[in-house]
């Protein structure tokens, strides 16, 4: 069954392309311990957390907006002494500095517990809050989707619950209804005023970006790419240029920043790398919002079409499926017809394909300027009509069977990778 109105495509932009402030894996972390204080009714005592290995491995070196620093153990205590879960993924968007000093007097009595618990989703939270004299207690649950509460209990009273039906990741059927194909067609025909909600992505993305830039974050390596080279000569190198501007909003974003982004598939920085090298090179090449528009639409659904593939979290590292749609944008600002985007998209692929996902840090910079800068070229060569065909590895010559090759390589084939990666994080 394939979606069968614009409408559809624009209800799927507008659920997956949506703001979000710090990283997604704590701040799952964070909603989940939120809804267990305010369905407490008072201030908590001990907050003991079990996450997926794959949720635990994204979420231990990441930084926590406005803390100054990182990891799991500061956002459930954050969660639970400032949050707000009626803003989902922005729950920590009215922290204040008393809410973050309660937090850190919890980590200092140790009322944090975080533990692995494995589980068949692997983006899976379980938060218990107690009450200070421990004799209230209230479990939530978040799974599946970064922002979904499935189950919400009171001293072992359900409050709420999800039907097990309800519990599949919204995204898993996407791969059914939509192609390439769809998503290309539907990006350039369809009416310009629908698609007038990704202004906001682009004054987000933009936004985060700058302040990569001016402030000291991460590795800083879109202010370190710009500051080493003489300006002028960095706006002429057009690549580098959208590589650094990206960089640095992915900088940011890892490091703690208090802006939001505006997300791809659940994750900030997809969103970052789907929005801004579409943007910078409008820009820079004049290209009317239109079109730049049209691309940023082709861009994030393509992203949100292998991710539904991939699931939300996975040892392949999102970077690639939000730089295969990138790929295609750039291609299509560059003037290219539907077969250069297409191929675009193998070129892409038969890049970098086995990245590893090796947990949310301020490294992940590096693998969105990577990313990028691959997009750049795979567009540049389909341009020129070069890529990869059948011969080459995992493509083939229907897209959508390259699309599930690398799907299953990053969901199947790359299992006992997540598993090494996450024994040598947390045994280093």
């Amino acid at each position: 069954m394939r979606m069968s109105s614009d409408q559809e495509m624009l209800d799927l932009l507008k659920k997956e392309v949506i703001p979000a402030l710090g990283c997604t894996e704590p701040i799952a972390v964070a909603l989940a311990a939120a809804k267990g204080r305010e369905t407490l009714g008072e201030e908590t005592g001990k907050v003991h957390v079990f996450v997926s290995p794959n949720l635990f491995k994204n979420g231990m070196g990441v930084g926590i907006p406005g803390t100054g620093m990182v990891g799991l153990h500061m956002a459930a205590a954050l969660g639970a002494c400032g949050g707000e879960s009626k803003y989902g993924l922005e729950v920590l968007k009215h922290v204040r500095k008393e809410h973050i000093e309660l937090a850190k007097q919890k980590l200092e009595r140790n009322e944090i517990e975080i533990e692995i618990k494995k589980h068949s989703n692997p983006l899976f939270v379980e938060c218990i809050c107690y009450n200070k004299n421990m004799t209230h207690e209230t479990k939530v649950v978040i799974q599946e989707e970064h922002s979904n509460i499935s189950l919400i209990e009171r001293d072992n009273r359900i409050l709420f619950q999800k039907e097990a039906g309800d519990l599949k990741d919204s995204s898993e059927n996407i791969n059914e209804k939509l192609t390439v194909d769809q998503i290309i067609n539907f990006s350039i025909t369809v009416p310009i005023q629908t698609l007038s909600f990704l202004t906001k992505a682009v004054q987000m993305n933009m936004a985060i970006s700058k302040e990569g830039l001016e402030g000291d974050y991460g590795l800083k390596i879109g202010k370190t790419m710009l500051l080493q080279s003489n300006h002028d000569d960095y706006h002429s190198c057009l690549s580098s240029y959208v590589v650094a501007l990206t960089a640095s909003a992915a900088d940011a974003r890892m490091s703690g920043c208090v802006l939001p982004a505006m997300s791809n598939s659940g994750s900030g920085n997809q969103g970052i790398n789907a929005t801004i090298p579409i943007v910078v090179y409008a820009q820079k090449m004049h290209i009317e919002e239109e079109k730049m528009l049209r691309s940023l639409a082709m861009s994030h659904l393509l992203a949100i079409h292998i991710k539904s593939y991939l699931g939300r979290l996975s040892a392949l590292c999102g970077i690639v499926a939000a730089s295969t749609g990138v790929a295609a944008g750039l291609t299509n600002l560059m003037g290219g017809s539907k077969e250069a985007i297409v191929l675009s998209m193998k070129n892409l692929i038969a890049n970098l394909t086995g990245m590893i996902c090796d947990g949310a840090k301020p490294g992940c910079a590096l693998k969105v300027a990577s990313g990028v800068n691959a997009a750049y070229l795979a567009a540049r060569l389909a341009i020129a009509g070069n890529g990869a065909t059948e011969n080459d590895g995992i493509i083939e010559e229907d897209i959508e069977n390259t699309i599930k090759n690398l799907a299953n390589i990053g969901s199947q084939a790359m299992k006992i990778t997540d598993e090494y990666i996450l024994n040598i994080m947390v045994c280093k």
